[in-house]
């Protein structure tokens, strides 16, 4: 058991009704705080924040404007086309054109195509962008991709 006999609390009990804090109530309502939440932190509480939140005001940095705004292009990978190919062709959602699965991503409500992966199916691709490296294997493997953008600038 602890002992709190000798506690300062105990001895000041009786005594008065402000338990040492002097008069008219010091320590004993909300002025005490110093504000709600954030309040002070560049006025009485600043030595604080320099201590232990140096890094509270200020910017530091840059973000790319698209990140900012909350645009972040729906992508998916050659390894994940592959598998939606079969998985198309399986279900027999997909067409197929000259011995080509077309997919169409556009529709989809994807983006761009990246090249990480593998693909060793014929695929006809719509996608309104796409990396180089994609393009490249997708080609390779006996396939079309048709980059939509690229399009539009062309009608400009």
């Amino acid at each position: 058991m602890v002992v709190r006999r000798r506690r300062k609390s105990r001895k000041l009990r009786g005594r008065t009704r402000t338990m040492g804090w002097g008069r008219i109530g010091q320590h004993r309502k909300s002025g005490s705080r110093g504000g709600v939440g954030a309040a002070g932190m560049h006025k009485h509480m600043w030595t604080w924040v320099i201590k232990y939140a140096p890094t509270w005001f200020g910017k530091r940095g840059f973000n790319p404007p698209r990140i900012r705004a909350g645009y972040r292009p729906r992508t998916i990978n050659l390894r994940d086309l592959a598998e939606l190919a079969f998985k198309l062709k399986a279900s027999g959602e997909a067409k197929e054109e000259d011995g080509k699965i077309v997919i169409d991503l556009a529709a989809m409500g994807i983006h761009k195509l990246l090249g990480e992966g593998k693909i060793n199916v014929p695929v006809k691709v719509r996608v309104p962008m796409a990396s180089e490296s994609a393009i490249k294997k997708i080609q390779e493997a006996g396939g079309v991709v048709e980059v939509l953008l690229a399009k539009e600038e062309e009608s400009k």
